[in-house]
Parts: structure tokens; C-alpha cells; sequence
């Protein structure tokens, strides 16, 4: 194992498409960070659950934990501890309260509901809107906002189960429960375009790894297949994130940038980060150290 930096941020979003929190110390499950993505948003119409790729309004919101609600995680229950929502204009609304969903409603544009999240076995809530074979295909590449002769992701590569669904049954993660950044790769692509705004919760990420200074450019993208280990916990790295439209968007702290996407598709091959998969749980403290397995 070779020391690569050591973990710099750590961020869980509670809602599925809103901002997060950024946290000190957390626990990492089998199902990623303890309380990352247990709410998301239903569209009552298509009967489909949203992100911040087709509903980027969801943006402006910050969701946090409501501790006092006891800690994160699906209970013995089966329940879904409760959230609270920070809108665009300062107010603040509980998932309990039952004006949450007419809130949303009116945010968005869409009918639409504040869903917790259900078991694998209802498969039917997670599945993906289709009035035919192909439409919601092209929604889905509408979604990452190419301009004329920029490259779009392979989509013959997404995997069956999202071909059906728009996340992966049981949870509200698109492809795995984890999402890793560098400060590498933003420097690197600061570097690139230094006009435009490389802030990184555009990206979402779960993990920031602050590297060691010899490591420079998209280190992250040829850690894949790899492991990433910190404490007891260890992550195997699945593969590139292809980036999307959401990077663009405004957030409450920042405004709209399309130049970080535009740089991306360049000089990035489309991709910023990496996709992880947890082989062993453990906790996550922000300044431990961060080893990457030998090739």
C-alpha cells in the first residue's frame, strides 16, 4: 500500500439531488456514508424518482440529519429517520411536516413527493419513467448537456439494472455508495480553465483526498480496480464519473458555470472522480490517511 494523501472533506447528502453536509467523522456502511441519500424526490406524474440531472432547482435546498432525531441509518424498523430542509429563501421545513411535499411541488414545477427510502424488493418505486423503447434515453443524454461535437458517455455500457430503473433498487445511488474526488484534479483542471469556479461541492463528492504534492493531474483515474484504505475501512474504485449538466448548475453559495463542464469534455475525457464500492466498513475521519493498493 502506498500513501496517496489523506481524507481532506467528507460530505453526506441526505436528500437524493440536494446540497449537503459537510461532516468531521462518519461511519461507512455497506450502503456508503451512514445517511447519505435516504430521501429523494418522486415526480407523481411519471411516477419517477428524481435527481438534481432533471430537477436541478433541488440544487438551491440544503438537507441535513436531524440529530436530535437519533443517528442516521435505516432503523430496526425498517423507518427512515427524518430530515430538514433549508429552501432558497431561508426557510426551513422537517420531511415530517405535511406541507413538505406541496413545498417541493412548488419549487420544481412538478407534482411531486418527498419519498424515504424502500427496500430492493419494491422494485417498482425505483423504475425508470419509459412511454417507449427509446425516449427516455434521450432524456437521460439531454441530461449531461453536450454542445454540438462534444463526445457523450457510452451509454451501451450502463448496466442492465439501470436500463429499468433509475437507480439501483434499495438505494438512491446511481451506479455505487461512494464518490471520491482529489484535490488533484481540481487543481488540475484550475489549471486548465483558471476562470472558472472549480468549487468541489459542484461535484458531489463523498470523499475529498487531499493528495501529497507530487501527485499531480487526474490521479484518480488510474486508481480504478484498485483499493482505497483508510483506518479499517476499504473501498474498491469501480470505475471514472462521467460528468454531467448538474456541475453547471448554481448552488446557494455559488452561481452557474458552464466553463467547468466545457473543460471536462475537453481536457478530462468527461470525467472528474471515481465511482467506489465498500469491501470493508469502518469510520472516516477527516486528516486520516488515505493508502492506495499496489497495482
Amino acid at each position: 500500500m502506498a500513501t496517496v494523501g489523506r481524507i481532506k472533506e467528507l460530505w453526506r447528502y441526505p436528500v437524493k439531488g440536494m446540497a449537503g453536509e459537510q461532516i468531521v467523522a462518519i461511519e461507512l456502511t455497506a450502503n456508503g456514508l451512514s445517511g447519505d441519500r435516504q430521501w429523494a424526490l418522486r415526480d407523481e406524474a411519471r411516477g419517477e424518482i428524481q435527481s438534481c440531472k432533471t430537477r436541478p432547482e433541488l440544487l438551491m435546498c440544503l438537507a441535513r440529519t436531524r440529530i436530535a432525531a437519533g443517528p442516521p441509518g435505516i432503523r430496526a424498523n425498517g423507518t427512515i429517520p427524518p430530515v430538514d430542509i433549508t429552501f432558497p429563501d431561508g426557510s426551513n421545513l422537517g420531511s415530517d411536516d405535511p406541507a413538505i411535499h406541496a413545498r417541493l411541488t412548488a419549487l420544481v414545477g412538478k407534482a411531486s413527493t418527498l419519498q424515504a427510502l424502500r427496500p430492493a424488493g419494491d422494485a417498482a418505486f425505483y423504475r425508470r419513467h419509459k412511454t417507449d423503447d427509446h425516449t427516455w434515453l434521450k432524456e437521460l443524454a439531454a441530461t449531461f448537456t453536450r454542445e454540438p461535437g462534444e463526445p457523450l458517455p457510452d451509454f451501451n455500457g450502463l448496466p442492465p439494472i439501470l436500463v429499468d430503473h433509475v437507480s439501483v433498487p434499495g438505494t438512491f445511488f446511481l451506479v455505487t455508495p461512494v464518490h471520491v474526488l482529489t484535490t488533484a484534479t481540481l487543481t488540475d483542471l484550475k489549471r486548465r480553465n483558471p476562470s472558472a469556479d472549480w468549487d468541489a461541492r459542484r461535484f458531489r463528492p463523498n470523499v475529498v483526498i487531499e493528495t501529497r504534492p507530487e501527485l499531480e493531474g487526474l490521479v484518480e483515474q488510474a486508481w480504478v480496480g484498485r483499493q482505497l484504505q483508510t483506518g479499517a475501512a476499504t473501498i474498491t474504485i469501480a470505475g471514472s464519473t462521467p460528468r454531467c449538466g448538474a456541475i453547471t448548475r448554481a448552488q446557494s453559495a455559488f452561481g452557474f458555470d458552464a466553463g467547468v463542464l466545457r473543460t471536462v469534455v475537453k481536457d478530462a475525457d468527461q470525467n472528474a472522480g471515481i465511482y467506489g464500492v465498500v469491501e470493508h466498513t469502518g469510520a472516516l475521519r477527516v486528516g486520516d490517511t488515505v493508502s492506495l493498493s499496489n497495482a
